[in-house]
């Protein structure tokens, strides 16, 4: 026997968002109204209706596209790993990486989902990521608190795109914006979204903006994404020629390698998270290596919120956000600030740490109330290069296991590198003893290039006592590794207000060329990871000029998903081809520094 729930829901379509420049958005608005169960109502007057709580989310994916078009490979996901999101509604308005309103009209919440501007239902000019979508999204706040069905209070709940627009909206503090849950979203524009270490994320890129934003551009012709309601093309009705299309859009790639330094231009996309002061309920996820991970973390620490809480999950980001367990979670958040209810929600462990195993499961949960956790131990392996053992085409060392991971420094040693090759494997050998980690992490570097400039891709692994490598499921790749990081050493200079000693920060506001054959000392901040190592495993770590890969992969995703550096016009040969160098020992002692619990 089903539940019954307090309302039914009422989709109305397509509805006007008035902006301050007179444009006009278009908007799903699925709302609570008199009757049980979770099915549509025929019809409904909002006049009739009580006030309630709105969500909101306002992106360029498509308001009226479902996920098994946008991404069918997630939608075959969602029903082969997790049969029980399948059973919590009907899925007919899912759509990707925004709420299921069917699991929260029929509780008493009104869903508002906007297409930005330029995409989807929503004329206008397409510039995603930008001041103007940001500004449009505080009016269509502004526009939902004022509504008849409206008790004048505004959430934001979504992932990825719809995550991380949260941070930009909520330092603008719009007044009826009352709490925010940036499910696996990154505040930071430059270090996180496209430029890991101030090298271009072209994979990636090139990929969401032609295959996530383009198709589904505002007048786009050629699209293959229908209204999930009506079966018409869904970014219409007008038809617009390319030429048009092209004019009537920002040159999103263009800009990005315009600005490869951290200028104004990017601290606008950036927000100031000292201006966010609202109740928050971060959740982050140890799979978003190359996009949301460092961000997500760095968000909920840098907030100024005195009600925050901070969770950091294994798993899918995207299944786990639609779990029912999850949404019983979202939804008592938004009780206690939206509605008001007294359901004890104060009583949530502040930070939440889910610590994976080298099965891909939870080898156990850490509570506390900071990050980095409370009990952390800085530990610091050095490294003896002299050990390193060189990966082969095949992706694997000549010698597994090699050594050159240590407790104590060693003798001063040198290695060159071909950077095109795989990189250097350093190992710790097998493990007397269990080993815990989980946070962030850094690799103090001693290197040197025959050029001007290099490239460092840090990747860190983990090996059972069989040989048998522990591996992840992220947003993109089914195999991650444990960790990954990547600075280009003309940006190494460091932030002197953000960075610790746990965790540097790099300014990225201005290039120091290296001289060719100088030895420089490098701290490249390696993403936050977590891992249970069982004694007798190993740890390994690759220091690459490129990014990390297991050829023998059969699939597209090789290890790094398609979040890869490899932009020629950002990463030029002549350059970035040149030998590599890396010390150890002595003055030039380089060193991986792991956060270790007991």
């Amino acid at each position: 026997m089903s539940l019954q729930l307090p309302y039914a829901m009422h989709l109305d379509k397509d509805v006007e968002v008035p902006m301050r420049d007179g444009a006009r958005l278009r908007a799903n608005v699925f709302r609570p109204v008199a009757g049980t169960g979770s099915v549509p109502a025929a019809s409904a007057s909002a006049g009739d209706e009580a006030r309630f709580p709105v969500i909101m989310t306002l992106g360029p994916y498509g308001k009226d596209v479902h996920l098994s078009q946008f991404m069918p490979e997630a939608w075959e996901a969602l029903g082969r790993r997790h049969p029980e999101i399948l059973a919590a509604s009907s899925c007919r308005h899912l759509v990707f990486e925004t709420p299921d309103p069917e699991c929260w009209a029929p509780h008493g919440y009104v869903v508002v989902k906007v297409d930005s501007r330029g995409a989807g239902k929503s004329p206008g000019r397409l510039d995603v990521n930008s001041p103007a979508e940001f500004r449009d999204f505080h009016d269509a706040i502004a526009w939902a608190a004022a509504q008849p069905w409206s008790n004048g209070k505004v959430g934001l709940l979504g992932i990825s795109y719809y995550a991380a627009g949260q941070w930009s909206i909520a330092a603008q503090r719009p007044p009826a914006l009352a709490a925010i849950i940036p499910w696996q979203g990154t505040f930071d524009f430059y270090r996180d979204r496209t430029r890991q270490g101030g090298i271009l994320a072209s994979g990636f890129l090139q990929r969401w903006w032609n295959r996530s934003v383009l198709r589904n551009q505002h007048g786009n012709g050629d699209t293959p994404l229908l209204d999930l309601v009506t079966g018409e093309r869904n970014p219409g009705p007008a038809l617009l020629e390319p030429a048009v299309l092209e004019a009537n859009r920002a040159d999103y790639i263009g800009d990005l390698r315009a600005h490869p330094l951290e200028d104004a231009w990017y601290r606008s996309r950036t927000p100031d998270l000292s201006a966010i002061d609202i109740p928050a309920l971060v959740v982050a996820n140890w799979g978003g290596l190359g996009l949301h991970l460092r961000g997500t973390i760095e968000g909920y620490r840098r907030i100024a919120s005195r009600d925050k809480w901070l969770k950091v999950q294994p798993g899918s980001y995207f299944l786990t956000f639609l779990h029912p367990d999850s949404v019983a979670l979202q939804r008592r958040f938004f009780d206690r600030y939206l509605k008001g209810i007294d359901n004890g929600w104060e009583t949530e462990p502040r930070v939440e740490v889910n610590i994976r195993s080298m099965m891909d499961g939870i080898a156990r949960t850490v509570h506390d109330t900071q990050w980095p956790l409370s009990q952390t131990r800085f530990t610091r392996l050095y490294l003896d290069v002299a050990r390193a053992a060189a990966l082969g085409p095949d992706g694997h060392a000549v010698d597994e296991g090699c050594g050159g991971l240590q407790a104590l420094a060693p003798a001063p040693a040198r290695v060159a590198y071909d950077p095109a090759a795989r990189g250097l494997s350093l190992s710790t050998g097998p493990l007397a003893e269990p080993l815990t980690i989980a946070g962030p992490m850094k690799a103090r570097l001693w290197v040197a290039s025959a050029s001007t400039d290099m490239d460092l891709f840090v990747t860190l692994r983990a090996f059972d006592a069989d040989g048998r490598e522990g591996m992840f499921f992220s947003a993109t790749e089914p195999k991650s590794p444990v960790t990954q990081g990547w600075l280009r050493v003309s940006h190494r200079k460091l932030d002197p207000v953000l960075s610790t000693d746990a965790q540097p920060c790099h300014a990225h506001d201005e290039l120091q060329p290296m001289e060719p054959g100088r030895v420089y000392a490098v701290d490249v901040e390696i993403w936050p990871g977590s891992i249970a190592v069982p004694a007798g495993g190993r740890l390994d770590l690759i220091v690459a000029g490129r990014d990390f890969e297991r050829p023998e992969e059969p699939g597209p995703s090789k290890g790094s998903g398609f979040f890869y550096h490899d932009d020629p016009l950002d990463r030029p040969p002549a350059v970035f081809g040149a030998e590599h160098t890396l010390c150890s020992g002595g003055e030039q002692a380089s060193f991986l520094q792991l956060p270790v619990l007991p």
